[in-house]
């Protein structure tokens, strides 16, 4: 049930003296091997003997991925943020670079044991064992997620098929009888239509678990995903920052490995942490334990994704550690008449229950000025298998009566048509985003403002 079952399932105030204890040693390594940190403390007027616990934290200022990029070549001669000696590195990482310069990062082995632990206890929780083979369709690349879940594999005595993409032929199913695949919601969707286009149903196949991660996603479009596989869908949250959080079998948050990185959230416009149970940014620390090495220290790290604490009780799983909700990305957040909207607001309309006998899931939406100044149009376009037998009135009333459902300041301005949501109904491949490199951007602001 458990990969470390003594930490996963310590009492709360065990737990926090173990992260005090923690605290205090990374910021003590953050001023001995830290470039940036020891600046930064001096600027900041930061003594470290003074900060002691996870509290003390809250105290300090923010830093964010500019700072990062800020800190390092070509903006800078060295890399700042480097704490460790070069013999220390075990490999050079680099963020996908897709909001500017890549983000550097450097991992002692250290670090890539820490960020392999968190995902074998993810494994764990989500009921992987000796034996179970999983084909991995993340990148190899530069990111961490694929090989961190490699090691984590092997640590676990399970199989790993490395393919890194998602378009791998079907034989690999029927002659290696993977019990797991590991992918993004769509890369998972788009194979489970390939399988089905190519005679075979996926709840037919060997696959016995999926894991989403690589970004975030609807309720609705996990449901839509099991329904295809017949079988259950976990996500995870994970990062080359270290945050590496996943979803145990009770289905009630994901689990932040707290003795591992630190997570607090907040509040960007009140410039405050928030309550447990209120929105805001996830912002992260890193948490050695006592005499490792790091070759990247972060200390309240804003992430730039959305998220709320759940809860800090002990899951029905026996965890103790908190869950957070799925995280959302910031940059994927857009405001219309003061209401924020997320992409996966606009996810969710299009993968209703009633929708999907017509559309594939693909999707993408765009903000516009509308006739009259002030007016704001959303047009969403969907993929559907065949548009001209494509109910469109119920689709519509789908879409529209769940995304309005929990926006009512929008529903509002829906009401007196100072908002309106008009469709484009696409043939398979028709859509903008699949002829464009990239992470495709599922919405798009084009208002003049």
């Amino acid at each position: 049930m458990y990969y470390d079952q003594r930490i996963e399932t310590m009492d709360r105030s065990d737990l926090d003296a173990l992260i005090d204890e923690r605290v205090r040693y990374t910021i003590r390594y953050a001023c001995e091997h830290s470039p940036f940190y020891r600046h930064w403390f001096k600027k900041n007027r930061i003594k470290c003997e003074d900060i002691r616990t996870h509290e003390d934290l809250l105290h300090l200022p923010l830093i964010a991925g500019r700072t990062i990029r800020e800190h390092q070549p070509p903006l800078t001669p060295d890399f700042e943020f480097l704490s460790s000696g070069w013999g220390d590195v075990f490999t050079i990482q680099e963020t996908s670079g897709t909001s500017g310069t890549p983000k550097s990062f450097f991992l002692t082995w250290d670090d890539w044991k820490r960020y392999a632990e968190k995902y074998a206890r993810s494994f764990v929780s989500q009921g992987f064992s000796a034996g179970d083979r999983i084909v991995v369709c993340a990148s190899y690349g530069m990111n961490v997620g694929a090989n961190t879940m490699t090691i984590a594999a092997h640590r676990l005595g399970m199989t790993i098929i490395p393919f890194g993409r998602c378009d791998f032929a079907s034989r690999v199913i029927t002659s290696y009888r993977p019990t797991a695949i590991v992918g993004s919601v769509f890369k998972l969707l788009r194979l489970a239509c390939r399988i089905t286009a190519e005679g075979t149903r996926p709840k037919d196949t060997s696959i016995e678990r999926l894991v989403a991660g690589g970004e975030s996603f609807a309720d609705e479009s996990r449901a839509y995903l099991t329904e295809q596989w017949g079988c259950p869908v976990y996500n995870t949250y994970g990062s080359t920052e270290g945050t590496m959080c996943g979803e145990c079998t009770e289905f009630s948050g994901l689990h932040v490995p707290e003795d591992l990185v630190h997570l607090d959230v907040y509040d960007p416009q009140q410039k405050t942490f928030v309550q447990d149970g209120e929105c805001g940014r996830a912002v992260l620390t890193t948490l050695l334990p006592e005499g490792s090495r790091c070759g990247t220290l972060l200390i309240n790290y804003d992430t730039e994704d959305t998220t709320v604490v759940l809860s800090r009780e002990r899951c029905a799983c026996g965890r103790t550690h908190l869950r957070i909700i799925n995280p959302q990305r910031e940059a994927e957040t857009f405001w219309v008449f003061n209401n924020s909207m997320n992409r996966v607001d606009v996810e969710a309309g299009v993968f209703q229950h009633d929708n999907m006998q017509y559309l594939t899931g693909e999707y993408e939406a765009f903000l516009y000025d509308g006739e009259s100044h002030g007016d704001v149009v959303m047009r969403v376009s969907v993929e559907c298998h065949d548009p001209d037998h494509c109910d469109k009135r119920l689709v519509v009333d789908r879409f529209t009566e769940r995304f309005l459902k929990y926006k009512p300041g929008l529903a509002r301005h829906a009401e007196d048509h100072t908002f309106s949501i008009v469709f484009n109904y696409t043939r398979p491949g028709g859509l903008e985003l699949q002829k464009l490199s990239g992470r495709p951007k599922r919405i798009v602001d084009r208002r003049s403002g």
